[in-house]
């Protein structure tokens, strides 16, 4: 893969990550939490920070 791809791809992964951080936030002002869901997007985001690493890896970063 391309060195743009591989850009695309940490910054549509930052994005990812910060507006799933803003819907833990949100849900965290709810008097009724839905841990679950929280906990969901928790893994999510650990995923999308290991492939922003693989990507920075492949840059040489």
């Amino acid at each position: 893969m391309s060195k743009k791809h591989h850009q695309k791809a940490i910054k549509s992964l930052t994005q990812r990550i910060t507006e799933h951080q803003e819907k833990i936030r949100l849900e965290s002002e709810n008097s009724f939490l839905d841990e679950g869901l929280i906990k969901h997007w928790e893994k999510e985001i650990r995923a999308f920070d290991k492939a922003m690493q693989q990507a920075r890896k492949r840059l040489g970063q």
